[in-house]
Formats: C-alpha cells, structure tokens, sequence
C-alpha cells in the first residue's frame, strides 16, 4: 500500500498569505470608505456654513419639510413605542425593585439604562428605519436617473439642497423624538407600576430621577442625539448621493446604509459611554 504524503506546506502557505491578503484589502476599502464619508461630513458642514443664507427661502421650506417627515409624522408611532416601554420596561422594573426593597436605586437605573442608552438609540433606529431607508431610495433614484446632475446644470448646489436640510431634519427630529419618548415611556411606566402596587407618589417617582441626574446628562443627551441623527442623515446622502449608480444598485446601497448607521450609532454611544464614566 502507497505511503500517504504528508501535506505540503507550500499551499498552506498560499491560502494564509491569500486570506491574509483579503482580509488587509477588506480592511483597506473599509478605511476608504470611511475617509471618503468624512470627507463629504466636512463638504457639507463647509456648505452649510458658507451657504447659509444663500436661497433661504427655497432651503427653509426643505427644512421644514424634512423636521416634518422625520419628525412630526413620527409622533404616534413614538407614542405608541413609549407605551409600550413603559410598561414592557420602566413599570416591570420598577415594580420588581419595589418587591425586593431596592426602590432607593430606581432613580440610577432608569437614568443610566433608559435615559443615557435606550431611550436615544432606540428613537435614532426608528427614524432609520421608518425615514432613512425611504430616503436613500429616494436620492439612490434621483441620482441613477440623471436628476442631481440636472439640479447642477441650473445652477444649484446638491449639497444645499438635498442634504443640508436632511441632515438638520433629522437631528432635529431624532433630539425631539428621543424627549418624546422618554417622558411617554416614564409616565406610562409609572401608570402601570402604580397598579400593581407601588407606593411612591407621582412627585417622588420623578424626584428620584431628576435626582440620579448629573448636571451633564442633559446637554449629553442633547449632544448623543444630534449626533444620531446627523450622522443618519450624512451617511444617508452619502450612500445616495456620493457616486454614480445605477437603478440595480439602489438596494444595496440602502442596505449598506441601514449597517453603517447601526455601526456608527453603537460606536458613538461606547464613546459616550466612556465619557460618562470619566465624569
């Protein structure tokens, strides 16, 4: 019987340096991508401020409208998701201290794991998902069918007028929805831990959150929001707006903008998460 060879190394070898190699091209078309997205934050920013009250009539309307869609036609389903969390959520758990006689630490949790975390990505997501992916449709379209390059030959700058007003929109919208949320959430919350059994008074209940607060909570929550919701919008114009495309490639560009705004909204929230444990 034939003596079975050993495997050679050499294509071992291969395939490590191959995958190796694949995994260092990965990394260098991310790392593209990311300068490439920061460099359209910055061409944007750089509009806004030395366009500002170029067309005023025309881009406030766009504004308006934009804080509209991302915000105004979100209220009842916001209302309805912050009934839900409070009782899915703030009631159930400040029931539960109630029971086992921790209710003096109700106050820290709901402000560090409602108020700071998911209270603001939770209303970021949903914009996402209710406007965002509605929008990159929206400018992918626009762009693959010739439309932003007939907005430049009348003399009208895209960046002005498509994507400064969905960028203020939407971090507009996801600051006031996340406000929304809260005290919808809160109140309902309270409602339901009330009916089975809590003894704390209205006064006490939010006395002992606005107690567990920093004097930094508030514009840091301010700040967390804002920061969602304009990176939503700029990685939205990005992934529509920044590179020709055709009508095929619409989709997956919506679907590279739903991970990277994911991805980018958790990042921010680890950064704002070491900022809050160095206060």
């Amino acid at each position: 019987m034939a003596a079975i060879s050993p495997p050679s190394r050499t294509t071992g070898t291969t395939e490590g340096s191959v995958g190796g190699s694949g995994w260092l091209a990965a990394f260098v078309g991310e790392w593209r991508s990311l300068t490439r997205l920061g460099a359209f934050i910055l061409i944007t920013l750089a509009t806004a401020v030395r366009r500002y009250r170029d067309n005023s009539r025309v881009i406030r309307p766009q504004v308006l409208g934009e804080i509209h869609r991302c915000g105004v036609r979100l209220l009842p389903i916001v209302g309805f998701l912050g009934v839900v969390l409070g009782i899915v959520f703030v009631g159930q758990t400040v029931s539960l201290m109630e029971q086992v006689g921790a209710s003096n630490f109700m106050g820290t949790l709901m402000v560090t794991v409602f108020l700071r975390e998911m209270a603001p990505m939770i209303a970021g997501l949903l914009v996402l998902a209710r406007v965002g992916t509605a929008s990159v449709v929206e400018l992918g379209t626009a762009r693959a069918l010739g439309e932003v390059e007939a907005l430049e030959v009348l003399g009208i700058d895209p960046i002005h007028y498509l994507v400064v007003p969905r960028v203020v929109g939407f971090a507009a919208a996801v600051v006031s929805l996340t406000a929304y949320l809260i005290l919808i959430s809160l109140g309902s919350g309270y409602v339901f831990a009330y009916a089975r059994g809590l003894k704390a008074s209205p006064m006490e209940f939010f006395t002992a959150i606005a107690g567990a607060m920093t004097a930094m909570d508030f514009p840091l929550l301010v700040l967390k929001t804002l920061l969602f919701g304009a990176l939503t919008g700029w990685v939205i114009c990005y992934q529509g707006l920044a590179r020709p495309m055709t009508l095929e490639e619409v989709g997956p560009a919506t679907t590279r903008t739903v991970a990277v705004c994911v991805v980018g909204c958790l990042m921010l929230d680890a950064l704002f998460i070491t900022v809050y444990l160095l206060l």
